[in-house]
């Protein structure tokens, strides 16, 4: 049986141009970064070429990009880079308040977290239905004492786009620093760090046709940033740890051959479209004007969203019922709740991410897919039964 794959949220295939890059910088450039010999001025080379690479893709200069394991370390990184400084107000008190949402990815709302229990401030600012977050609320959040703003520029599980020039705008007129973790954005669309005013914002490889296990985090010059693992003076003292040549070289491949994505809102709103249509008793979550061109996440009245996952699997297409980070959680989505959402329609939602291989035949066939599997689901469930 073929299998077809709708879940570029959670990761995408490297595209066979980077695999040729990285499978020839690990065979070719075998030296060290920091080395000054013949080797390792190879891999300094290359390094280099994919730090100019990732920054012209975003709009920045090459010495504003940080290489990092992935979305996760560059959110970190940047989260508590900004908030463990101590940095004194005018009443020689600390200003250690951080605002963000109830829809960040887990690598924000858990390193947030982390920050409370030493001691932090974190304002949790609400989400709409649409699920965007209230600029009203973030505005009344604002405070001297506010250090640092992260909120997210595209959600992983609605794709729903925030208003990240206006937010940077308050940040900066509040003077604290902006993170925005882009992940679910850079590489897919069209992306200008500068145009958008952040100050710090997270990119992860594996959402765009590089490998797991590389990213990067744009830090604007002069964001003065601690770092979060020591060692030697790797990436300007920001990242300790002899850096990965190959994963770099593969982000920086991806970044130069990234491909719009914006022509996946023809197929999403074609599959959109096709199950609404088809399948009695279903939704769309959060807004469906200002969203990811690849994304839908829609709610199967009645039906958990895990069995229509593993229904649409055993007939061969992939999809996903949240985050990928938190597979296997049996609480319904954190997000969906945050919008609004009553845990039982939280877990009846299913999320369909499309990539840009995908096609009208594909398409179509989930669409069928998704009908006969809801169908099926909801003449054996108990409770639709007798309702």
């Amino acid at each position: 049986m073929q299998h077809y794959y709708f879940d570029h949220n959670a990761t995408t295939p490297v595209a066979p141009e980077v695999l040729r890059d990285l499978t020839a910088t690990l065979v070719e450039v075998s030296g060290n970064a920091s080395s000054i010999h013949h080797f390792g001025q190879a891999a300094k080379q290359r390094l280099e070429n994919a730090r100019r690479e990732v920054a012209t893709r975003i709009g920045c200069d090459a010495r504003e990009i940080v290489f990092t394991s992935g979305g996760t370390e560059s959110d970190n990184l940047a989260i508590f880079g900004i908030a463990r400084r101590v940095i004194v107000g005018s009443a020689g008190r600390a200003r250690k308040h951080v605002i963000t949402s109830t829809i960040e990815h887990p690598a924000v709302l858990n390193a947030c977290s982390q920050l409370e229990r030493e001691g932090a401030e974190v304002t949790w600012l609400p989400a709409g239905p649409d699920g965007i977050v209230l600029l009203s609320e973030l505005k009344r959040a604002l405070r001297p004492a506010t250090v640092l703003i992260t909120i997210m520029h595209a959600n992983n599980e609605t794709g729903a786009l925030q208003p990240i020039r206006e937010i940077a705008n308050l940040a900066h007129t509040s003077r604290a620093v902006f993170h925005s973790d882009g992940v679910q954005v850079a590489g897919r669309i069209p992306v200008n760090v500068r145009e958008l005013g952040v100050d710090l914002y997270s990119i992860s490889g594996h959402k765009f046709g590089a490998p797991k296990g590389i990213g990067a985090l744009y830090v604007r010059k002069g964001i003065p940033l601690e770092p979060i693992s020591f060692g030697g003076h790797h990436e300007r003292d920001r990242r300790a740890g002899t850096e990965n040549v190959p994963g770099a070289s593969a982000l920086g491949r991806a970044a130069a051959l990234a491909a719009d994505w914006t022509g996946t809102v023809v197929l999403r709103d074609r599959l959109e479209r096709g199950i609404l249509d088809r399948v009695p008793g279903t939704s769309v979550n959060g807004s469906v004007e200002k969203r990811l061109p690849n994304t839908t996440n829609i709610r199967f009245d009645g039906i958990e969203g895990e069995a229509i996952v593993i229904a649409l699997d055993l007939r061969g297409y992939a999809v996903s019922s949240g985050s990928a980070c938190s597979s296997g959680a049996v609480e319904p989505s954190p997000v969906l709740l945050a919008m609004g959402l009553t845990p039982e329609e939280a877990r009846s939602s299913v999320r369909f991410s499309l990539g840009p291989e995908n096609t009208e035949s594909e398409v179509d066939g989930l669409i069928e897919a998704v009908e006969a599997s809801v169908a099926h689901l909801r003449r054996i469930s108990p409770a639709l039964r007798h309702a």
